[in-house]
């Protein structure tokens, strides 16, 4: 007997709509708190940002060096364009946790709010794969550095971005079910 889903049906906590939710509201959470830190805490990664694009903490390998930004006035001025950057990713993924939610309660409409999460996610994936990995990683050499290498952390970042990432694009009837 085939079985097809109930077009009329509130979404339940159970479903991949309720997924892509709550993973989104743990990225927002994660964004909100790096952020958070980043500003009230902020020589603590000021000196990490400092280190990575100083590169004095690489094997200072005389053939890569001419990449080094030593200027402190430029560090700071990206360490804050990182900050900005992490505010702003914060506040989108928080946007879209309240459309989900807006969605989930009306069992419809999730368009809107998958648009706005895959934004936030990629966001995320810019910043801690293009940002950390490919730049701070390979350009200044972070890889090299014993003090300064934020690689494991982006990397884990990036792959929990891209698996809410998926999983906000799962194929599910639930995508387009509609409350009674």
């Amino acid at each position: 007997m085939d079985v097809k889903p109930d077009a009329h049906r509130a979404v339940s906590w159970g479903s991949v709509p309720a997924a892509a939710t709550v993973l989104t509201a743990i990225m927002a959470l994660q964004m909100l708190l790096i952020a958070i830190t980043n500003w009230t805490d902020f020589g603590t990664n000021q000196a990490f940002v400092h280190h990575v694009l100083e590169m004095d903490t690489t094997f200072r390998d005389k053939d890569v060096m001419w990449r080094r930004i030593g200027s402190e006035a430029i560090q700071d001025v990206a360490y804050v364009a990182i900050i900005l950057f992490e505010s702003v990713t914060a506040l989108v993924l928080s946007w879209a946790v309240v459309r989900f939610a807006a969605s989930l309660r009306a069992g419809d409409g999730y368009d809107s709010a998958r648009r706005t999460a895959t934004i936030g996610f990629l966001m995320v994936i810019l910043l801690v794969w293009g940002g950390f990995i490919v730049v701070g990683g390979e350009d200044f050499e972070m890889w090299q550095s014993e003090k300064a290498n934020g690689l494991q952390p982006a990397l884990q970042n990036t792959l929990l971005a891209g698996l809410a990432l998926i999983v906000t694009h799962l194929p599910s009837p639930d995508w387009h079910a509609t409350s009674d």
